[in-house]
């Protein structure tokens, strides 16, 4: 790992007009790089949240088409930032999407994809129901990629509630995590917070969230509460509920320090489950 950096989460509401959702996203990315970030972290479903399952699925684009692609690498060219841009949908082969996740360089060039793999299909108390694999198509692969900094491990969303995801990605190398978002209301009022920490703390891993904000036509409400975390769980940033950004600086060494202090990464043991 090498010297410390400034990492930015962006938060705002997208709704279904794609190109507002383009104009605010390429209005934040900008003011962050002003403030002098060097890796800019974008929410998921960033580019358009769209009224319905079907909607998405018949105005999703084939990667080589998306608008938000092309215009995410441009800004990181011209900026000369790196840019984790949360997930956008891309239409599959069969039917269905992927949500997206991008990871550019500062020359625009794609450097890692990750396509979500846990999917949030849940009935909550209060009559709120999600399916998102009527739409989307779950991935089959983690991913860790190289920085100027150190590795990073790629998730979106739900994939947070699946601690064993993020102890491979560690494992695998990874100093940083990724957990773009369009959280809940519900479940962030209940979990984000928490979840996030624990991420950090098992992990001993600096841990950047960019989460959506807001209500959408629909009536859809998303908590916001972008967070950066640091690897002794300690919460460096918070964005609250408003539009914005967040800004930490970023030490790779808190990692080394922190997995010194508590090397549970190291301390795995076989075990048998017995029931009684």
């Amino acid at each position: 790992m090498t010297n410390g950096f400034q990492v930015a989460c962006i938060q705002f509401c997208a709704d279904d007009d794609q190109d507002a959702n383009l104009i605010e996203a390429e209005r934040l990315t900008r003011e962050a790089s002003s403030a002098s970030a060097d890796f800019i972290c974008l929410p998921e479903y960033f580019s358009a949240i769209e009224v319905d399952d079907q909607t998405t699925l018949e105005k999703a684009l084939p990667e080589e088409e998306h608008p938000a692609l092309a215009q995410m690498r441009s800004l990181a060219d011209e900026l000369s930032v790196w840019i984790q841009m949360g997930s956008i949908p891309v239409r599959g082969e069969d039917g269905k999407v992927n949500n997206r996740a991008f990871l550019l360089d500062s020359k625009g060039n794609i450097v890692a994809r990750y396509n979500k793999i846990h999917l949030f299909d849940v009935t909550l108390k209060n009559g709120e129901t999600y399916h998102e694999s009527d739409a989307v198509k779950p991935g089959e692969e983690a991913v860790v990629a190289g920085t100027p900094w150190g590795k990073l491990g790629m998730s979106i969303c739900y994939d947070l509630r699946f601690p064993y995801l993020y102890r491979s990605l560690a494992k695998g190398g990874a100093h940083f995590l990724t957990v773009p978002a369009a959280f809940t209301q519900t479940t962030g009022e209940a979990h984000w917070h928490v979840l996030l920490r624990a991420r950090a703390i098992e992990t001993g891993c600096y841990v950047f969230a960019a989460c959506q904000n807001g209500v959408r036509k629909t009536g859809r409400a998303t908590f916001g509460h972008s967070l950066i975390i640091d690897p002794w769980g300690t919460i460096l940033a918070d964005a609250g509920t408003e539009d914005g950004y967040i800004l930490a600086e970023i030490d790779p060494e808190r990692v080394r320090e922190a997995r010194a202090m508590i090397p549970s990464l190291e301390h795995d043991q076989e075990f048998s489950l017995i029931h009684y």
